[in-house]
């Protein structure tokens, strides 16, 4: 089972416990979940985070690292994430690797779970937030429809509000 993993990993490598409760609060795949993550160690550190994080909103704004996130086929406008938890992760001394992740996850004999993670993030989801809101978040609309329908700052705000109470229920699962 899903939780299972998620518990087996955190305990066991407790260093990627702030990484696997972001992936399961954002819904980023994995790839994405990591480059966000270490842009959050990267800004914090060098005490730029407001680039990235709107602290007002909770919103990781993706879209202004248009070459991390803004893919030809994937891409990622921005995830919520509350503040707890993006400041943990400001707190760590250095980013992760892909192979880093991988390879100690292997060692533990278990299956990468991360594509689990992203699913049960869109299903669980439906809980808060309606279907074109899931697939907004999770980056499965084109950046032009982005812009001319769902970049709302009122329309955000009510999103934001579903979308952290969803984050809230899905760390405490």
């Amino acid at each position: 089972m899903l939780f299972e993993w998620v518990k087996k990993v955190k305990q066991e490598i407790p260093e990627f416990a702030a990484f696997i409760d972001f992936i399961t609060v954002t819904g980023l795949r994995f790839e994405e979940g990591l480059n966000a993550y270490n842009l959050v160690v990267e800004l914090t550190r060098s005490g730029r985070l407001d680039e990235y994080y709107n602290a007002e909103q909770h919103i990781l704004e993706h879209f202004r690292f248009k070459n991390l996130f803004l893919r030809k086929t994937k891409k990622a406008f921005m995830s919520y994430a509350p503040k707890e938890l993006i400041k943990e992760i400001g707190s760590k001394d250095s980013p992760l690797t892909k192979d880093m992740i991988i390879k100690r996850i292997q060692r533990l004999r278990l299956k990468q779970r991360f594509a689990d993670l992203r699913e049960f993030y869109a299903s669980y989801s439906t809980k808060c937030l309606r279907q074109p809101e899931i697939d907004f978040v999770q980056g499965r609309i084109s950046a032009t429809v982005f812009m001319r329908n769902y970049f709302n700052p009122t329309w955000i705000t009510d999103l934001k509000d579903r979308a952290l109470k969803n984050a809230g229920e899905l760390l405490n699962l």
